[in-house]
């Protein structure tokens, strides 16, 4: 009878042991792209365009912060976060309309995420610096 007992307590699970797929990686990176694009980014945005509007030297202003290496590197970080939460759009787009449900589908298209917000970051990255 306590045998039955000890094997329904809920067991003891270390999060930071438990190693997840990778669609369930992409999955939890693209809602916090998301998350991080929405509260940082578009603040970050309209402060920008109201500065480069607001009048000429604004605008100058806004060019010589942008020349800062440690901007341009957020300015990527920020672009990944873009880049990788629209390829994922993209794929879960794909998987409600039932394209690539198959698990080496859904793993195949992961690495394809994955690789393509990295390309497009770095060709974009490429311009910015």
């Amino acid at each position: 009878m306590e045998a039955k007992l000890q094997n329904k307590r809920p067991k003891y699970l270390n999060l930071l042991k438990i190693r997840q797929p990778l669609p369930a990686v992409i999955s939890i990176l693209h809602r916090l792209t998301g998350v991080l694009l929405f509260f940082p980014g578009i603040p970050l945005l309209l402060c920008t365009l109201q500065l480069m509007l607001g009048s000429q030297d604004g605008y100058e202003e806004l060019q010589t912060f942008l020349l800062n290496p440690v901007v341009k590197v957020g300015l990527l970080l920020l672009l990944w976060f873009l880049f990788h939460h629209l390829c994922a759009g993209i794929r879960y787009l794909a998987l409600d309309l039932h394209y690539g449900i198959t698990l080496s589908q859904a793993r195949a298209s992961s690495k394809l995420v994955l690789v393509t917000g990295i390309i497009l970051t770095i060709l974009f990255g490429l311009v910015i610096w």
